[in-house]
């Protein structure tokens, strides 16, 4: 039997399981506390903790740490990009942005993706698996390490639907979040998705505080249904309510995330389009000009499309900001840098 990963547990989780091995619940918070605060790597550096426990501990659990296979460093911004070997010839991705208020990670939620996004590398390959909360939480914590820097802001917006992983997500979220452990507010959390809608009447409900970004990238349903096969099953006018219900219960604004593609969907008329659909919802639009994807001939909207559409959206009322490219000379894209990786292994084999 596979031993299971001690860094996965919620505190909860971790008493149920220490008292189902006989040990008082204050051992629980102890090993969590070395799990999540101190962020050791092996049993044998719990120092306050017997052996006799420790050597129980290894027999049951592993502790999951994630091996750096590749680190790119921008020369442009200083965004680095990983590449972390998480077994089984797996890779995944994160990236570290340094910004004047702190470091910001974006973490993958599952190791490649299986909603089919045509301008995402991400998909292509579809999904190996969903990833651990041990694995998520790893992710921010080697980046920690190999910084010597605290992550103050953690963004799920890397390879994977993170409502697709549903419950490993709830769990990672309340891991970072716990004072015994991370102690990270929520509100320094994005989660991206690209519209799961009855997972995000799910999320309204469990009150989180943390900010909702919607991959929404079209104006209407049949433009996006071209890009992104998920407006298949849940249409325009769905996914808008759900957002708009997050929003009313949280009191949080909901980020619509729009990336611009040269003649699919950054004409004024679409960016008209857009505004009309978004009124009367607590939210921003944060455009992207999409990074050129070779498999779909998919090329970036021009300087000029991109102003006059933020322009556009601006003056019908509908806060907007444009992401500044980040990483662009080391494939920081989601999924790049990984596809890229497995390409070179399938040639060497």
């Amino acid at each position: 039997m596979d031993k299971v990963d001690l860094r996965s547990f919620t505190l909860e989780k971790l008493k149920s399981e220490l008292e189902n091995m006989g040990e008082k619940p204050f051992r629980a918070k102890q090993i969590y506390g070395w799990l999540h605060q101190k962020q050791v790597r092996d049993f044998d550096d719990m120092t306050n903790i017997s052996k006799d426990l420790r050597e129980k501990l290894k027999e049951k659990y592993i502790i999951k740490n994630l091996k750096i296979v590749e680190k790119l460093v921008s020369k442009e911004d200083n965004t680095s990009k990983y590449l972390f070997d998480i077994g089984n010839n797996t890779v995944i991705e994160s990236v570290l942005m340094k910004y004047s208020y702190g470091n910001a990670v974006c973490i993958s939620s599952q190791a490649g993706c299986r909603m089919g996004c045509t301008f995402c590398a991400s998909t292509i390959g579809g999904l190996e698996r969903n990833l651990m909360p041990g694995e998520m939480a790893e992710q921010i914590y080697e980046i920690q390490r190999d910084i010597g820097e605290r992550v103050s802001n953690v963004v799920i917006m890397g390879s994977g639907e993170p409502l697709d992983n549903y419950e490993n997500v709830l769990d990672f979220l309340e891991i970072i979040h716990s004072k015994e452990g991370c102690n990270l507010s929520h509100r320094h959390i994005t989660l991206s998705t690209c519209g799961v809608v009855d997972k995000i009447y799910d999320l309204a409900k469990e009150d989180l505080q943390i900010t909702l970004a919607i991959s929404l990238h079209a104006p209407n349903n049949e433009i996006r249904k071209n890009t992104m096969p998920i407006a298949k099953k849940y249409d325009y006018d769905s996914l808008l309510r759900a957002a708009k219900y997050y929003a009313d219960v949280t009191k949080r604004r909901v980020t619509f995330e729009y990336a611009l593609i040269k003649g699919v969907n950054d004409g004024e008329e679409n960016a008209a389009e857009l505004a009309s659909r978004l009124r009367g919802i607590m939210c921003h639009v944060n455009l992207i000009p999409v990074n050129d994807v070779r498999e779909n001939n998919y090329i970036r909207s021009t300087e000029e499309n991109i102003k006059k559409f933020a322009q556009t959206l601006k003056s019908m009322g509908i806060e907007t900001t444009v992401r500044r490219k980040l990483g662009s000379d080391i494939n920081a894209a989601c999924g790049q840098l990984r596809k890229s990786y497995k390409d070179r292994n399938i040639k060497e084999e």
